[in-house]
């Protein structure tokens, strides 16, 4: 990844000239907002890296600012007015309730580009951006299925945004693949940032009997401790997280920005920007699974890498029918797949999944 990165820093460089709002003598104020702490490990660590390749690729044409723990709603709203206030002419919201806000803010300021977390409008100057997350999870779904004992895989997820349901359904179809006696519990936490509450939800669904537990979009090891402590397996977001369980951690699904924030803001600072669905998955590298436990044996990691190979090529999709949802209704045809703007809309889980959506 590293030299995949400095490659394309070169390339910037290389194709940036030394005109317009590049050629000023004053940096470009680049503005940040996280909707969580900036800590070792988590979602706010992957957008804070994406930052420091920012500035390793532009250097002193470029300044950042970071405002981390900002909660949706009107302080976030107040921070980023703030932030183009004081003359940022980039902004990235880096989570999913930034979106209404920030968009009202783009369409004020068209001579602000702003990248947007998650969401799903764009506008000239408002990207969005989003990994297929799901592509990975369906990996370690495999994995799950693989290794479990009880039969049962518990998942502690943040919020049913389409995002997150379809990281939910990917793990609960390749976990059945594998393991046709698999039953899979889901606890929504409603929060991207309650290590409280996470806790109690992973403790929850390993009484039940789970011994893999997914933590998903929780932006601390919180769910990785509880793994550990009552030893069971689990798979994370954001980082590798085996540093805080290195013996639980079954795999961790890693976020990788730091390529498309660079080319963003190279695009930016060229006057060519273009708000447009950014969607990296594991053919990018924005998205993948790292440290995968040595519990599983070459021939189910040969499987699972067969697989990621397929996904890659396009031989695989993850969404393949046929598919039925929990009530039976058939959602993709034999020999079809389901088409990216539904997947990204996603708002039904898949047939054998224990739980339901949030009213």
């Amino acid at each position: 990844m590293k030299r995949r990165l400095t490659n394309w820093i070169a390339a910037a460089c290389m194709a940036l000239p030394l005109t317009g709002i590049a050629a000023t003598a004053e940096p470009v104020l680049i503005g940040l907002i996280y909707p969580t702490p900036v800590a070792d490990v988590g979602w706010a660590k992957q957008l804070d890296l994406g930052r420091e390749a920012v500035e390793e690729a532009f250097g002193d044409r470029v300044t950042t600012r970071v405002v981390e723990n900002i909660p949706e709603g009107p302080d976030a709203s107040r921070v980023v007015n703030q932030l183009v206030a004081d003359g940022a002419k980039f902004v990235v919201l880096g989570s999913f309730g930034y979106m209404n806000d920030g968009l009202r803010l783009a369409q004020r300021s068209p001579d602000v580009d702003f990248i947007h977390a998650s969401g799903f409008r764009q506008a000239e100057n408002f990207g969005t951006f989003t990994a297929r997350s799901y592509e990975a999870f369906y990996l370690a779904g495999m994995a799950a299925g693989m290794v479990t004992e009880s039969n049962t895989i518990g998942i502690v997820a943040a919020f049913a945004i389409p995002e997150v349901i379809a990281e939910v359904n990917a793990i609960t179809l390749a976990a059945r693949k594998e393991n046709p006696d698999v039953n899979i519990r889901i606890v929504w936490v409603n929060s991207w940032f309650d290590p409280a509450r996470e806790q109690e939800a992973a403790r929850a669904v390993i009484s039940q009997g789970a011994d893999v537990v997914f933590s998903l979009h929780q932006d601390t090891p919180s769910v990785v401790n509880v793994a550990q402590a009552e030893g069971v397996y689990v798979v994370n977001t954001g980082s590798d997280m085996s540093a805080h369980g290195p013996d639980a951690v079954l795999g961790s699904v890693v976020h990788d920005w730091s390529s498309y924030f660079v080319e963003a803001v190279g695009a930016s600072l060229e006057g060519n920007f273009e708000g447009h669905d950014e969607r990296g998955g594991l053919a990018s590298g924005a998205v993948s699974v790292q440290a995968w436990n040595d519990v599983l044996t070459e021939e189910q990691m040969a499987r699972i890498n067969e697989t990621e190979a397929a996904l890659i090529s396009g031989e695989a999709h993850v969404f393949a029918g046929p598919l039925k949802d929990q009530s039976g209704t058939e959602r993709v045809a034999e020999g079809e797949a389901l088409p990216d703007p539904e997947i990204f809309a996603m708002n039904w889980l898949v047939e054998g999944l224990t739980g339901s959506l949030p009213q």
